[in-house]
């Protein structure tokens, strides 16, 4: 009842100003590129502790989406224009909206960064991940409960992840960092990207 009734109070109605339904379809479709814009820095031109912390948050994220589909198969939950309620600005498909796969990557990135000694970088991604999660509900294709249950899954996300990369992180950092030397050996030659 009270997930409803928050969703109705975010949720942009037919009085809603044009603008503010466009501005927040921008967040909610193109802020997502903000994520590969700072990975990419991070790898790209970062040390071998960022580049690691970066593989660790993208393999937390992919944890966090593969728990979210466990999480649909097993509940269901309908969005809010499956069962009439609100007004929808974007189109979705008909599929559960529990957790929210935005809300979780951009959690489990932000929270990565964060605990990695990254804090500008987790902050910026927690408050764009915050903002997304406001404009899907403001475009009505989630509920609060569903950013709710996507910080739940980044937690343990993270926690998981956390374990596995303090095995591991080293020797998959070393790995990848090999086959990108090889691919990337022309812009590495040329000083454009670091070794």
């Amino acid at each position: 009842m009270l997930n409803r009734m928050l969703f109705l109070k975010i949720n942009a109605t037919q009085d809603t100003a044009a603008w503010a339904i466009g501005g927040a379809k921008v967040i909610a479709d193109d802020l997502v590129y903000a994520i590969p814009a700072l990975l990419s820095i991070y790898w790209l031109w970062g040390c071998k502790a960022k580049r690691s912390l970066g593989l660790q948050a993208c393999f937390t994220a992919l944890l966090g989406l593969g728990i979210n589909q466990l999480v649909g198969l097993a509940w269901q939950h309908p969005r809010p224009f499956m069962i009439g309620l609100g007004h929808t600005w974007i189109p979705h498909v008909a599929d559960s909206s529990f957790p929210s796969d935005h809300m979780t990557v951009f959690m489990c990135i932000g929270i990565s960064l964060l605990f990695g000694d990254e804090v500008m970088g987790g902050v910026f991604m927690l408050a764009t991940g915050f903002a997304v999660a406001w404009s899907r509900i403001f475009l009505g294709v989630h509920m609060p409960l569903d950013m709710l249950g996507s910080i739940s899954v980044a937690c343990h996300s993270y926690a998981l992840m956390s374990v596995i990369w303090w095995r591991i992180g080293n020797t998959v950092t070393t790995f990848i960092e090999m086959l990108y030397r090889i691919i990337m050996a022309l812009p590495i030659a040329r000083g454009v990207i670091r070794n």
